[in-house]
């Protein structure tokens, strides 16, 4: 099932991706990427342990965009993402691959705003130099809103994105003394500004 879920993933977004391309779809596409300042869910060094809050970190993202409409707005995006969160000086990365579908509405000038669910596809996840095999979900959803702005062909956009449902990571710690099993929430918590060009 978990095989099926990741290529009906990816074979949906590669026909998005490439109609975009061709102009079947959409009034523009484009090319975006920029900055992540995110922070995943709680982390758990074992079972009784209290929980460490991570503190926030800088990634980045690179992507592909498709544009429906004008004053009322439908766009798909492709997009790479890395995060990573610091937890006691230890460090969580996750890279994926982010899908969001948003909607959107000019409201004055060249203000809008917007939101949609964005899938999410967990390709890789490290936390310390340990990689983790067990993550409840590769595949999950969120929520994207935000404001944005363009100026013909530029546009630039700030969105908060947040994981509906948790999904944690497991792994086995034994590289500083006994072993002990480690619970993190990989749902992402970020803040995301955007760089686009239209072509």
């Amino acid at each position: 099932m978990k095989n099926l879920k990741s290529v009906l993933f990816l074979g949906l977004f590669i026909i998005l991706s490439t109609s975009i391309a061709s102009g079947q779809i959409g009034s523009s596409f484009g090319i975006k990427g920029g900055l992540n300042y995110s922070g995943n869910g709680d982390y758990f060094e074992s079972i009784s342990a209290n929980a460490q809050n991570p503190d926030r970190n800088i990634g980045y993202h690179l992507g592909v965009f498709g544009k429906l409409g004008n004053r009322v707005y439908f766009r798909p995006e492709l997009v790479y993402t890395a995060t990573k969160s610091d937890y006691d000086s230890r460090d969580f990365s996750v890279k994926k691959i982010d899908a969001p579908l948003l909607v959107g509405i000019k409201v004055i000038g060249p203000l809008s705003v917007f939101a949609g669910p964005s899938l999410q596809y967990i390709l890789d996840s490290e936390f310390d130099g340990i990689t983790i095999d067990d993550i409840e979900n590769d595949f999950s959803m969120g929520l994207n809103f935000g404001v944005g702005v363009n100026f013909n062909k530029i546009g630039i956009d700030l969105r908060y994105e947040r994981g509906f449902n948790e999904n944690e990571a497991t792994f086995i710690d034994n590289n500083f003394g006994p072993a002990t099993v480690g619970r993190i929430d990989t749902r992402p918590d970020q803040l995301i500004l955007s760089l686009s060009v239209a072509f």
